[in-house]
């Protein structure tokens, strides 16, 4: 048998208590979830606003509050950090508020200073000497170039695992599977 999709033909309603078909509110709900601006959408289906935010609240839909998983935040941080402006960011990854990716990022640097402060690096002193210097900045551009690295492969981590539906990172009290 073959499925037919159903297009929604909407005209003006001639009881205003008529009720909507549970496939147009679906419809109406997922219009909002891609961005279509709510006034247009109770202009255009003749809805109250009230009505509208009835039906996302019983679809799931917070206020129109998007939520981000934390892979999704770390990739915008990084990507901020990597040179992305805040406005690119906004466009690149649909995001409403500049303020929000400006509190992932205080966020983040909050993190890594509470991790940092943990165990600081103890250096033990010596006499600095040319060779001393040179092998110094030797090592802290590897380092440099390390954390670079490690950044780059989490960034590609987090994209896959946002596009693929599934989890990469390994966690933690995971028992290996039995081959």
């Amino acid at each position: 048998m073959e499925t037919k999709e159903t297009e929604f033909i909407v005209g003006p309603r001639s009881n205003p208590n008529q009720h909507f078909d549970k496939r147009l509110i679906s419809h109406i709900v997922s219009l909002v979830e891609q961005g279509v601006p709510r006034k247009d959408l109770i202009r255009e289906y003749g809805m109250s606003s009230r009505t509208l935010e009835e039906w996302l609240s019983k679809h799931g839909y917070r206020s129109g509050i998007k939520s981000y998983t934390q892979a999704e935040r770390r990739s915008v941080v990084r990507a901020v950090e990597s040179g992305m402006s805040i406005k690119e960011a906004l466009i690149v990854f649909n995001i409403s508020s500049r303020t929000v990716i400006n509190h992932w990022i205080k966020r983040f640097k909050e993190e890594n200073a509470e991790l940092n402060s943990i165990n600081p690096p103890v250096m033990p002193k010596k006499e600095t000497s040319e060779s001393n210097n040179t092998e110094l900045r030797a090592l802290q551009k590897a380092l440099d170039e390390a954390n670079l690295k490690i950044r780059a492969l989490d960034t590609m981590i987090d994209i896959a695992e946002e596009q693929l539906k599934i989890d990469i990172r390994k966690k933690s009290g995971a028992r290996q599977s039995s081959k």
